[in-house]
């Protein structure tokens, strides 16, 4: 198979003139008129016609009767003047941030489609490409200085068929995860009531028992331990840190351990014990919870509270991710550099009390959710790796 390489330059038209980049590299340009990011902003419409082609991957839509005259149609692919690489390619009514957008001079010999894959491949080649102090931008002479390959049209139409096939997949399963999220958290709040009105509102019905927490159960502080204390093996540790980046509900295995000398001096929770986060960055953070179910005792950091009790801890914890918690939780929260919340703040929230088998038959339906999640988030993952061998298989090819 016959396969020419061209430089960038002379097989696609930018967006504008280059600094540093000789005329007869950019014999013509197609303008566009951009707009601040702050800008597009304003312009977001749910039913919005005109698609936003932001500077990142946000996707999102303007109504035309409010951008009249600042429209593009066409076929593109874009990377940002400044900032981290997004390469995006798009077809159709558009307007832009400050993107640097080409487009191929010959669509019968270079496809544009072709033209945005082999540019996502070359990714890491490009992001080398963008310099700066600051917010670094990119050396438009280089860029158009790359080499690229061009093979047949058939045969690049056939490369980007295969690779739409695996983007459709990839995508497909981000709306799938989308949606599962959105039904887990449907389920989740009227599993747990929406508010606290809600709430109390059930409890006069005779549909639920409401306690405070403090009426089952009590609060015990970690203690402090670092970083620099973490082993790879030795007694489980749970640092505050990780709860927000690494445990999900509930946990009977740690990635990190103490050594015996240093755990000896610290708090432990046992199993059936709730791990409450008491500190982090924002009052988002704050409170999020994780049912300890391992069979050893777990240190537990000084940022958190050790919760023990007499319910279902997995339905307690559940109950930790829902909007009702939150928002009862949010009043007590100190804001300062570093969030917190006291474990008599804790000790109020109110949460409803059903039956022994109907708190297990709850958190039976959102372990059912969970383990759909990552069993899509796991299959997402096998996809893009997929796609990412092919795509660099695909459009590797000898000069």
């Amino acid at each position: 198979m016959k396969v020419e390489w061209k430089h960038i330059w002379e097989v696609t038209t930018w967006d504008k003139k280059f600094l540093g980049v000789d005329s007869v590299m950019q014999p013509k340009i197609i303008k566009y008129h951009y707009y601040l990011a702050n800008e597009l902003t304003g312009l977001e419409r749910q039913n919005g016609d005109v698609r936003i082609l932001y500077t990142t991957a946000k996707v999102a839509y303007a109504d035309s009767s409010e951008v009249e005259g600042t429209i593009a149609e066409g076929e593109v692919v874009t990377i940002p003047w400044g900032g981290n690489v997004n390469i995006q390619y798009y077809n159709g009514k558009f307007i832009t941030a400050d993107n640097r957008i080409a487009t191929s001079n010959d669509t019968l010999y270079l496809s544009n489609k072709f033209l945005y894959y082999w540019m996502l491949s070359k990714k890491k080649d490009i992001e080398k490409l963008y310099r700066g102090a600051g917010i670094k931008h990119p050396s438009m002479f280089a860029v158009l200085s790359k080499l690229i390959p061009i093979p047949p049209l058939s045969e690049q139409q056939r490369i980007v068929e295969i690779l739409d096939t695996f983007t459709n997949s990839i995508e497909n399963l981000r709306q799938q995860i989308v949606e599962r999220k959105k039904q887990y958290n449907l389920y989740l709040d009227k599993a747990y009531y929406y508010n606290k009105e809600e709430l109390l509102n059930a409890a006069d019905k005779g549909e639920t028992i409401v306690k405070s927490f403090n009426e089952f159960g009590s609060f015990t502080r970690g203690r402090r331990f670092v970083r620099t204390d973490i082993v790879e093996e030795g007694v489980p540790c749970v640092h505050y840190g990780d709860m927000y980046t690494y445990y999900g509900v509930w946990a009977d295995k740690t990635p990190t351990h103490l050594t015996p000398e240093k755990a000896s001096k610290l708090r432990f929770a046992k199993k059936g014990d709730v791990i409450i986060v008491g500190a982090g960055e924002n009052d988002i953070d704050i409170g999020v919870g994780l049912a300890w179910l391992g069979e050893e005792d777990v240190v537990v950091h000084d940022a958190c509270f050790i919760f023990k009790h007499n319910i279902n801890s997995k339905y307690l914890s559940y109950f930790m991710q829902s909007m009702n918690y939150h928002m009862q939780i949010k009043t007590g929260v100190v804001d300062g550099k570093i969030c917190s919340i006291s474990a008599d703040e804790l000790g109020k929230t109110l949460i409803g009390l059903p039956s022994p088998a109907e708190q297990q038959r709850i958190v039976e339906n959102l372990d059912t959710f969970v383990a759909s999640i990552k069993n899509l988030e796991a299959q997402l993952e096998l996809r893009k790796k997929e796609y990412e061998y092919y795509r660099n298989k695909l459009l590797t090819f000898d000069k």
